[in-house]
């Protein structure tokens, strides 16, 4: 039994947000034999071998979208069959509660009602136990539904939330193969973006097992975003001629703004509305709010920060939960950190960085940068 939440909240839009989630759990779940029921408020997957059960789960667990998850029975609507159901899932000694949601209103008990004459009868068979409404150790839950069945379960898995992944169009992600970008995808696609990526390398100075890396990355994130795709942009010439020509100290501002307009230009290509960034204030040179806005003058969309708030303990604990962490820390150099100078600015100005840019072709460089892609 599935359940999602902000959905509801979405008034004469939630059909296009509910065939979504319903063809991301059908993508989840492709290569199993199951039923998927569509009930209002629910979405139950039945009529599966439960020796894949646990598999099954767990391809659910990384739907965004989903609330909750259990594992339920599903039987007709009788008090008879329910309050044996009821019994089957009690303890023999302890402390239990019986939890009852009744949507369906023609049925002759309402859940006060039900959910007492349910404990009398597991107590009638199970004397030892003892009903405790606040904290008892076992909950049973009956959900009776409105098209003649119900639902008794012992347990309630909460699942990641948020908006269905593409609800909310396209973003481009850069992905640095550091911590945090890997963190940010996955914060921007539980809001219903749909990742793609971009990474910059700096080959021969960056090495293949870099870019490889960048690419387990976003298979790793795929089982939460799906299949998608991976731009790389050579950016070996463009830090070269920085390098040359421009003041050091600046190298790093300078950078990223040619990596936000190589990004406009990708972001075109591959029809996205927006750019993401796993950028924290003030954890770095490059992360000051003056960096940033020097930077952000160089997009031509939307730029979304989602850890812009976050410490490097949070980052890391959610970038181990979604299992990308040991592949960010492996010890693969990137081009942000290759060419990077001793003493960066840390409060750069706008006219400064124009003034800079203005000593080499940076146009020209980029209409030069090679682009790959790659199926995610």
């Amino acid at each position: 039994m599935l359940r999602y939440g902000e959905l509801f909240l979405k008034g004469g839009n939630r059909h296009f947000f509910e065939r979504t989630l319903i063809g991301n759990i059908k993508a989840a779940l492709a290569g199993f034999k199951y039923n998927l029921i569509i009930t209002r408020g629910r979405y139950i997957v039945s009529d599966y071998d439960a020796a894949f059960e646990s598999a099954l789960a767990g391809k659910i667990k990384d739907v965004i979208g989903l609330c909750s998850m259990s594992i339920a029975y599903r039987i007709k609507t009788d008090p008879d069959i329910l309050f044996q159901a009821n019994l089957s899932l009690a303890p023999d000694s302890g402390t239990f509660r019986c939890t009852v949601h009744r949507a369906d209103k023609t049925f002759a008990l309402n859940s006060q009602e039900f959910a007492a004459q349910a404990g009398a009868y597991i107590l009638s068979h199970k004397p030892a136990l003892r009903v405790d409404l606040h904290k008892p150790k076992t909950e049973i839950f009956t959900d009776i539904r409105e098209d003649g069945y119900s639902f008794v379960y012992d347990n309630e898995t909460p699942l990641l939330k948020g908006l269905p992944v593409g609800t909310a169009g396209r973003a481009l992600v850069l992905l640095s193969g550091g911590i945090d970008s890997p963190v940010a995808a996955f914060q921007m696609a539980k809001r219903g973006l749909k990742p793609v990526y971009l990474h910059f390398h700096s080959y021969p100075y960056t090495s293949a097992a870099a870019r490889q890396k960048v690419i387990d990355l976003a298979r790793a994130l795929r089982r939460f975003t799906g299949a998608t795709e991976l731009y790389t942009a050579g950016f070996t010439e463009i830090q070269e001629t920085i390098g040359r020509k421009c003041a050091e100290n600046y190298a790093v501002t300078l950078l990223r703004r040619m990596m936000l307009r190589m990004a406009n230009r990708i972001a075109a290509r591959a029809k996205c509305s927006a750019l993401v960034t796993g950028e924290s204030l003030g954890q770095v040179a490059s992360q000051t709010v003056e960096s940033i806005t020097v930077t952000n003058a160089a997009a031509l969309f939307p730029v979304f920060r989602p850890l812009i708030g976050s410490d490097k303990e949070e980052i890391i604990a959610i970038a181990r939960s979604i299992g990308t962490f040991e592949i960010s820390v492996l010890p693969f150099e990137d081009c942000c950190t290759v060419f990077l100078p001793k003493n960066p600015v840390i409060k750069p100005t706008l006219a400064r960085a124009a003034a800079e840019e203005a000593k080499f072709d940076f146009e020209g460089l980029l209409a030069r940068v090679e682009v790959e892609r790659f199926e995610i």
